[in-house]
């Protein structure tokens, strides 16, 4: 087995406002990789409340964050994670949402996500997204050689 393949305690974020859709995610991810931990936030406030008490080697290697949640957005809590102090800061974050507005899309890239992804709209295409997003290899990625949005 590959060194990348091997996702020994890896665990992955995902905040979305549908319980629908996390349990799609959660159930994509399981097939993918049934080794991987996704922890669910039902908006920003819990996923922020609860990533602010993470540090070091509790930090998840990715967040999926959806734009539109009550309470607190998608792209606040994505502004948030990189204006901290720490190794938070530096997680993957992938904004997953229904939306492919342009500006939505520019915003989360000003804003630093790794990512911008448009939700599919059946499981196996959300399989094959979350394939090519988990396998990645990430080094580089913020020297410019990586695509911003994948469909």
């Amino acid at each position: 087995m590959a060194f990348e393949n091997y996702n020994s305690g890896k665990f992955i974020y995902l905040a979305d406002d549908d319980s629908d859709d996390r349990e799609f995610f959660a159930d994509a991810v399981s097939e993918i990789d049934p080794n991987v931990i996704v922890k669910q936030a039902p908006d920003g406030m819990h996923l922020m409340e609860e990533l602010l008490a993470l540090s070091g080697p509790e930090l998840p290697e990715f967040i999926f964050l959806d734009i539109n949640m009550p309470g607190k957005l998608g792209l606040e809590c994505l502004e948030e994670i990189r204006s901290v102090d720490g190794g938070l800061k530096e997680v993957n974050i992938v904004m997953l949402s229904t939306s492919s507005d342009p500006e939505n899309i520019r915003r989360a890239s000003e804003l630093g996500a790794t990512f911008y992804a448009v939700k599919p709209s059946c499981f196996e295409r959300l399989k094959s997204l979350l394939e090519e997003v988990l396998s990645m290899s990430l080094v580089g990625a913020s020297e410019g050689n990586k695509k911003f949005l994948l469909v």
